[in-house]
C-alpha cells in the first residue's frame, strides 16, 4: 500500500479534519476527559519505550502475530488507541501498514513524530465508520482502560470486514492486581479463558490465544501485588516506573531474560501457546 492510499485511508470516517501538523481530527479534539487513563500516561511511556525490555518485547510478540496471521491483503491495520505509535512504528517497519488512532493529543503528535504517515486525533467511535469498513484492529493494552469492554469489542466486531482480524494484548490475571492498575486506571485483568469469551461472545473466532511474560508473574506478585494488598502500595508513585524499571540489569541477568523472551517469540512465530504470563496476546477473526 503506497502513502497516497494510506492517507485517504480517514476518509472512511467522517467528521475529520486534517490539521496543519498533519493530523488527522475528530470533532472533539478534547477526548482526553472521557477516558480512564492518566493525563500524563503517554508522555511518561514516550520516555521509557525506546530502552524499555517491556515494550520491546511485547512489540516482538505483536510484530510475531501479525507475520504469522497477516492482515487481509496487505490491509493497513487500524491501531486503536495506539498512544505514541511504538507499536505502529515496529509494525510498519515489519512491512505493515498502520494507521494510529489515538484521541491523546501527546500521543497523537508523538506518532507524527515518529513518522507513522497516517495519525488520526480521536476515539474510535468518533470516526463514525460504517459497519463492514476495516480489514484490521488492534488493540495494544487497551482494552483495560475501557469500562464495557464487551460493547467495545462488538463495536469493533461490526466495523470489521468479513474476515478482518483483530490483534489484541491486555494484562493477565486478576491476582496480580497491584497500585499500578489502579494508577493507570485499569478496569481489570484478563485470564485467557475470559478474554477468548468476551471475544467469542462478540462474534469473533480465536485464530490464536496465549500467554507472554512468563517469567514477570512471580516479581509482579512479590513488589507490587503483595505490598498493594498489605497497604504498603506507594500511591503517590507515577502510573509509569522510571526508566530504570524497564532496563535489564545486570548484564548476565539481562541475557538470561533475553532468551527467555526471545523463546516467547518463537513460540509465537510456530503458533505455540504458552500457558502462563504476565500479558495475553488473541488473535481473532470475523468470519
Amino acid at each position: 500500500m503506497s502513502n497516497d492510499e494510506l492517507e485517504r485511508f480517514p476518509k472512511l470516517a467522517s467528521k475529520l479534519t486534517f490539521g496543519e501538523d498533519g493530523i488527522w481530527y475528530g470533532s472533539n479534539r478534547d477526548t482526553n476527559q472521557s477516558l480512564s487513563y492518566p493525563d500524563q500516561g503517554n508522555a511518561a511511556c514516550f520516555a521509557v519505550e525506546e530502552n524499555s525490555f517491556w515494550f520491546k518485547h511485547r512489540n516482538d510478540c505483536i510484530v510475531a502475530a501479525v507475520k504469522t496471521f497477516p492482515p487481509l491483503k496487505g490491509s493497513p491495520i487500524m491501531d486503536i488507541g495506539g498512544g505514541n505509535g511504538f507499536v505502529a512504528a515496529a509494525l510498519v517497519q515489519a512491512g505493515f501498514p498502520t494507521v494510529v488512532v489515538e484521541p491523546g493529543k501527546v500521543g497523537a503528535n508523538n506518532a507524527k513524530r515518529r513518522g507513522i504517515t497516517t495519525v488520526i486525533c480521536a476515539t474510535f467511535e468518533e470516526l463514525n465508520l460504517r459497519p463492514e469498513t476495516v480489514p484490521a484492529v488492534g488493540l495494544f493494552d487497551v482494552l483495560e482502560h475501557i469500562e464495557n469492554d464487551s460493547a467495545f469489542l462488538r463495536y469493533c466486531h461490526d466495523r470489521l470486514v468479513t474476515g478482518g482480524i483483530l490483534y489484541i494484548t491486555v494484562p493477565a490475571l486478576t491476582a496480580l492486581w497491584s497500585d499500578e492498575d489502579c494508577l493507570a486506571e485499569h478496569y481489570r485483568r484478563y485470564s485467557l479463558r475470559h478474554l477468548s469469551r468476551e471475544l467469542a461472545s462478540a462474534g469473533f473466532h480465536i485464530e490464536f490465544a496465549t500467554y507472554f511474560f512468563q517469567w514477570l508473574p512471580l516479581p509482579i506478585f512479590l513488589f507490587r501485588t503483595l505490598p498493594y494488598r498489605f497497604g504498603l502500595a506507594r500511591t503517590h508513585k507515577k502510573a509509569i516506573d522510571s526508566p530504570r524499571g524497564h532496563e535489564l540489569k545486570p548484564r548476565p541477568l539481562a541475557i538470561l531474560l533475553e532468551r527467555l523472551l526471545a523463546r516467547e517469540t518463537r513460540c509465537i512465530l510456530a503458533r505455540k501457546s504458552l500457558s502462563f504470563g504476565s500479558s495475553c496476546l488473541v488473535v481473532a477473526r470475523k468470519k
